[in-house]
C-alpha cells in the first residue's frame, strides 16, 4: 500500500508540476513537449532526491512524501518544475516548426518524426558536405579570385553537384543559365551537367493512369501512348487522343515519389548553401543561398502540375487580349490534377531542329524572332506574367502556320508594376547607352534602393556602355554579367521576381539567336517601347466608346469626394483663423506599433527582474557564509527561493525569444 500512495503522490506532483509550467512558460506549447518534459524531470529528480536523500534514511521505510515535507521535499518540488522548463527550452531549440503570427505551428506533425527526419538530413548534409570538401570547394573558394583558381572552384563545384545527384544536379542545369550571373569559365563547367533519367515502366505508367483517373482512362482517352514523347526528372510526357471529341492531346505525369524526394533533398541543399555561404565571400556577395532559395520555391511549383495548369491559362488569356498571335497550347483542366496534366498537342518542331520547316514554309526568321520576343515582352511589361523559361526546346514553330508556339508553363514569373516600369527602363537605357536611364531602372529592381550611390553607380555603369559603343554586336549575357557584377559591388540585391525576369531575358536571348543570328535584342526592345507608347496614347481615340465608359466609372468613383471638399475646405480655414491646427505624430496610434513596444518593454522588465533577483539571490548567499546563527538559514532560503525565481524568468523569456524567431513573416 505504501508503494501505491507513493506512486499516486508522485503522480499528483506529476500533475501539478504539468500544470504549473504550463502557465509559467506563457506562450501556446506542444502537448507531447510538456507531457515528456514532465515525465523526465520527475523521473530524473526523484531518482536523485532518492538516492542521496532518503536512501538508508528512516523515512524510506515510511513513504516518501507523506512524512518528508520538509525544505529537502520543496527544493526537490522546484527542481522538478525547472528541470521540466529547462527540457521543454531543449525541445524548442531543435524543433524546426515554424510558427504564425499567433504562435500556431505551421505544419504541426509528431516530434518523434521530426528527429527522425531531422536525423535523417544531418546524415545526409554530412554526405553532401564530406563531398565539397573532398573535391576541394572550400580550398578553391579561398583563392577563387586568379583565373585559373575559378577554373579549379567551377570544376570543384559542378563534380559535387554531380556527384551529390539528383536536385544537386538540376540546380546546377539551372545555375548553368544564369549567364548574367556567373562568368563563362563557371557556366562551361556547368553545362556539363547531364541528369540521365530512366523513362517510367509501362508498368508505372498504368499505375499512375489508375491512381489519377477515377473515371477510368479508358472512359477519357480512346488512345493513350506507353512509350514517351519525353521524359525528365519530374515529369514524363506521353501522346493521347481524347474520346469524345477526338483532339490528340499530351498527357504529361509526375514521377512517383517525386514530392517527398524533392522535398527532402531541397532542404539538404539549401543547408548545403548556407554552408558555402558562411564559408566564402564569392558565395555571399554571388547570393548563392538566394539563388538555392529560389531555385526551391520555383521547383516546388513545378511539382504541382495545378500550378502548371493555372500558368498556362493566365498566360493564354494574356496572349488573347494582346496584339501579338502566338499559340499557348489549351489546357483540359477536366482531365488534370496536381499529377497529371492534359494539355493541347502542338504538332510543330523545336527552333533548334526546325531549319527544313522553316524553309518549307518560307518563314521570315527575323520576324520569328521578333514576334516571339515582342510577346515575352507583352507578357513582362504589360501584364506583368510571363513564360520564364523560353529556352529553345519549349520554343515550337507550328508546323502547318509557321506560328509561334510556346510550351511547358513549370515556370512563370510575375512582375508587380513598378518592376515592370524598372526593367523597362533598365533596357531601353542600355539600348540608348544611358547611364542615368539604367540605373533608374536599377533603383526599382532592387530591395535596397536607399543604398544607391546614383554618381559612382552611374559612372560604372558608363564604363561598361563605353565598352559597348561603336560595336555591332555583343554578347546579352557578357553584358548583363558586367552589369550585375556591378550592381553586387555596390551591396544591391534584385527582388527575386526581377532575378527571373533577367534570366528569362538572357535564356530568351540564346533561343533568338538560334532563330535570327545576329538579332539584336536590345534594339527591338526600344521599337516595342516607342510602339507601345504610342498606342497608349492613341488608343482614347480609336476606341472612343471605352474610353467614355472608363471616365465614367472614375468619375463615378471621385464624386463622392468630390462633393466633399468645399465643406472641407471651408472648415480647414476656419481653424486655421481659430489657430486650431496642430500637426501630430503618433508612432503609438498604429496599433501594431503600440503592442510591439509594450511587448518589448513588458519582457525587458520581466529580464530586469529575473537579473535583480539572480544579483539579490548571490549576495544573500555571499552575506550567509559570515554569519554563525539561525539566520543565516532564513538567508539561504531567501536566495535559493530568489535564485529559482531568477532561473524561472529566464527560462520563460528564452522560451518566448526563440518561438518568435520561429514566427513566419
Amino acid at each position: 500500500m505504501d508503494f501505491i500512495s507513493a506512486i499516486i503522490q508522485l503522480l499528483i506532483a506529476s500533475a501539478l508540476i504539468f500544470f504549473i509550467s504550463g502557465r509559467l512558460i506563457g506562450s501556446q506549447i506542444s502537448l507531447m513537449k510538456r507531457i515528456l518534459s514532465v515525465l523526465i524531470s520527475v523521473s530524473l529528480t526523484t531518482f536523485v532526491f532518492w538516492y542521496t536523500y532518503l536512501r538508508g534514511s528512516d523515512y524510506y521505510d515510511q513513504g516518501i512524501v507523506s512524512n518528508v515535507v520538509n525544505i529537502t521535499t520543496i527544493i526537490w518540488l522546484g527542481s522538478m518544475l525547472l528541470i521540466s522548463m529547462l527540457l521543454y527550452l531543449f525541445f524548442e531549440l531543435f524543433d524546426s516548426i515554424e510558427l504564425n503570427e499567433n504562435g500556431t505551428p505551421v505544419g504541426r506533425r509528431s516530434y518523434f518524426k521530426t528527429l527522425i527526419t531531422y536525423w535523417k538530413r544531418q546524415k545526409r548534409l554530412r554526405e553532401v558536405v564530406g563531398i565539397a570538401v573532398t573535391n576541394g570547394v572550400t580550398r578553391t573558394m579561398k583563392y577563387a579570385r586568379a583565373r585559373e583558381d575559378e577554373r579549379e572552384l567551377a570544376k570543384a563545384l559542378r563534380e559535387t553537384l554531380e556527384q551529390c545527384g539528383g536536385v544537386f544536379i538540376k540546380f546546377g542545369q539551372v545555375l548553368s543559365t544564369r549567364k548574367e550571373l556567373l562568368s563563362p569559365i563557371f557556366i562551361d563547367e556547368l553545362e556539363k551537367l547531364q541528369q540521365h533519367v530512366k523513362p517510367l515502366s509501362e508498368q508505372q505508367v498504368d499505375q499512375i493512369i489508375a491512381e489519377n483517373f477515377n473515371a477510368g482512362a479508358d472512359q477519357i482517352f480512346s488512345y493513350i501512348s506507353k512509350t514517351p514523347l519525353a521524359s525528365a526528372s519530374i515529369g514524363q510526357v506521353h501522346k493521347a487522343v481524347l474520346k469524345e471529341t477526338d483532339e490528340p492531346v499530351v498527357v504529361k505525369f509526375l514521377r512517383p515519389d517525386v514530392k517527398n524526394i524533392m522535398q527532402d533533398d531541397l532542404s539538404i541543399l539549401m543547408e548545403f548553401a548556407r554552408w558555402i555561404t558562411s564559408k566564402s565571400q564569392w558565395a555571399e556577395n554571388l547570393g548563392f543561398y538566394d539563388l538555392a532559395k529560389g531555385f526551391s520555391m520555383a521547383l516546388k511549383e513545378e511539382i504541382d502540375f495545378n500550378i502548371e495548369a493555372r500558368n498556362m491559362e493566365q498566360v493564354a488569356k494574356i496572349v488573347e487580349r494582346g496584339s501579338i498571335d502566338v499559340k499557348v497550347p489549351k489546357v483540359y483542366r477536366e482531365c488534370s490534377n496536381s499529377n497529371v496534366v492534359v494539355m493541347e498537342y502542338i504538332k510543330g518542331q523545336s527552333v533548334t531542329v526546325a531549319n527544313e520547316l522553316f524553309t518549307d514554309l518560307g518563314t521570315d526568321r527575323h520576324q520569328f524572332a521578333k514576334t516571339l520576343l515582342y510577346s515575352f515582352l507583352e507578357q513582362t511589361l504589360i501584364s506583368g506574367i510571363f513564360h520564364a523559361d523560353p529556352h529553345p526546346g519549349n520554343i515550337y514553330i507550328e508546323e502547318t502556320t509557321g506560328r509561334v508556339a510556346i510550351l511547358d508553363y513549370g515556370a512563370v514569373g510575375r512582375l508587380a508594376e513598378l518592376q515592370q516600369e524598372g526593367l523597362k527602363y533598365f533596357l531601353v537605357g542600355i539600348h540608348q547607352n544611358d547611364a542615368a536611364l539604367v540605373v533608374d531602372g536599377i533603383a526599382q529592381l532592387v530591395e535596397n534602393a536607399e543604398q544607391i550611390n546614383r554618381h559612382e553607380m552611374e559612372q560604372a555603369i558608363s564604363q561598361i556602355l563605353l565598352k559597348i559603343n561603336y560595336v555591332s554586336t555583343i554578347p546579352t549575357d557578357e553584358l548583363m554579367y558586367s552589369i550585375f557584377s556591378v550592381v553586387r559591388e555596390f551591396g544591391l540585391h534584385f527582388y527575386p521576381s526581377v532575378n527571373v525576369a533577367l534570366r528569362a531575358i538572357v535564356t530568351l536571348d540564346g533561343t533568338l539567336s538560334i532563330i535570327c543570328p545576329g538579332f539584336r535584342i536590345f534594339s527591338e526592345v526600344k521599337d516595342f517601347s516607342n510602339d507601345y507608347l504610342k498606342s497608349s496614347f492613341l488608343k482614347p481615340f480609336k476606341h472612343p466608346v471605352e474610353t467614355k465608359d472608363l471616365i465614367e466609372e472614375e468619375l463615378a468613383l471621385m464624386l463622392p469626394n468630390l462633393r466633399k471638399i468645399p465643406r472641407r475646405l471651408d472648415q480647414l480655414f476656419r481653424k486655421v483663423e481659430s489657430g486650431k491646427i496642430i500637426l501630430h505624430h503618433d508612432i503609438f496610434s498604429d496599433k501594431a506599433n503600440s503592442m510591439f513596444i509594450t511587448q518589448l518593454f513588458s519582457r525587458f522588465v520581466l529580464l530586469m527582474v529575473g537579473i535583480t533577483f539572480g544579483i539579490i539571490s548571490v549576495a544573500l548567499l555571499a552575506i550567509s557564509q559570515f554569519i554563525h546563527n539561525a539566520y543565516a538559514i532564513y538567508l539561504n532560503t531567501a536566495a535559493y527561493l530568489g535564485l529559482f525565481l531568477c532561473a524561472i524568468l529566464l527560462v520563460r523569456l528564452s522560451i518566448q525569444a526563440i518561438r518568435d524567431m520561429k514566427r513566419t513573416k
